[in-house]
């Protein structure tokens, strides 16, 4: 068996879109409408940009400036944590069916929330529907930190598909050396990168990756508009509804770093592009960075996968069921100052 038979080529898709800011169910309509035509083009892996669901919330400042909060800032994060995502939750079957009914390995930027907090968070669906798995961001970016919470290193997956192994870095996580390290380590072939950058520096920084991690690099921007978002926005860049606020740039890169789509400036679409995953094995002849072109008795990463909690509650004894008060010495129902009392 040569090298195309054991890995056959197939297409993948990235959407540069617009989110239908802070409306959730219109954005998931609208999603399941591009999977459709991205799978029509005969697409197996459809991706979509970073916080598609249902907003990057580009020019807003939540009302915050160092050491005060305004109310109209509470309300716009109010809006923002009631359109988000529940992992699991209604929004996730719609993504499930959307993978199920196109026959695609679905990857989406979400906003999830748990409990009072956002994430930055990517989904990743199987084409029969069933859920992999999800990789939070680990590093929100200067004012993103304000409204978003940081993963830990238990959500860094990289999965084992038919496609190849699939995972996601976000946005300006991947200018972190050592997180780029972790998912080269894990053998990663399909780095899907969402993000929110249109600059001319990221699309050098998307073809360095697929150099360096001799990796296929989907990077998904949205295109949108001021009237892509509510009219009382309060947007620091302006409310001409004609006013681009991210001009996309989506691309996909092989691990040559060449161009196989993109990337695209001039508004939504969908870029396809075949992927040979033997161009893969040929870039790992003379570059493997977590191989022969290591030096492991020199440099040495750790990564520490364990879920981080702020709150661990453990049982003590043997006892099953809730807990029962113990009976309390004389002096214990004294307060520490009486105890201290002679």
């Amino acid at each position: 068996m040569n090298a195309s038979e054991a890995r056959p080529k197939y297409k993948v898709a990235v959407v540069q879109a617009a989110s239908v800011a802070f409306d959730r169910e219109k954005t998931l309509d609208k999603l399941q409408r591009l999977t459709r035509e991205a799978a029509s083009q005969g697409a197996k892996l459809v991706l979509f940009p970073e916080a598609f669901v249902s907003a990057y919330p580009r020019g807003l400042d939540f009302g915050a400036v160092v050491g005060s909060r305004t109310d109209q800032g509470r309300d716009d994060f109010r809006r923002y944590w009631e359109s988000s995502v529940d992992v699991p939750g209604p929004a996730m079957e719609t993504l499930a069916n959307a993978a199920r009914d196109n026959g695609v390995f679905l990857v989406v930027g979400v906003v999830e929330r748990d409990g009072g907090t956002l994430y930055c968070t990517v989904v990743f669906f199987a084409p029969d529907g069933s859920y992999l798995g999800k990789h939070r961001k680990v590093m929100p970016t200067a004012s993103e930190r304000l409204v978003w919470g940081f993963g830990d290193g238990s959500t860094m997956p990289v999965f084992e598909t038919p496609l190849g192994k699939l995972g996601a870095v976000i946005c300006w996580e991947n200018y972190l050396p050592l997180l780029r390290a972790n998912m080269y380590a894990q053998g990663i072939e399909i780095y899907c990168a969402p993000t929110a950058d249109a600059r001319d520096s990221w699309t050098a920084t998307v073809r360095h990756i697929a150099v360096e991690g001799r990796c296929f690099v989907l990077s998904c921007n949205q295109f949108n508009r001021r009237k892509d978002f509510p009219a009382d926005y309060a947007s620091g860049l302006g409310d001409d509804p004609q006013t681009v606020m991210t001009r996309g740039g989506s691309c996909i890169v092989d691990p040559f770093g060449n161009f196989l789509a993109g990337p695209h400036f001039d508004g939504e679409a969908i870029l396809v592009a075949e992927i040979d995953r033997a161009q893969v094995v040929r870039g790992k002849y003379d570059l493997d960075v977590v191989g022969h072109y290591a030096r492991p008795d020199i440099f040495h990463l750790h990564v520490d996968t364990r879920v981080k909690q702020p709150v661990t509650r453990e049982e003590t004894g043997d006892a099953v069921g809730p807990e029962v008060p113990k009976k309390l010495r004389a002096d214990e129902t004294k307060s520490p100052l009486q105890r201290l009392s002679p």
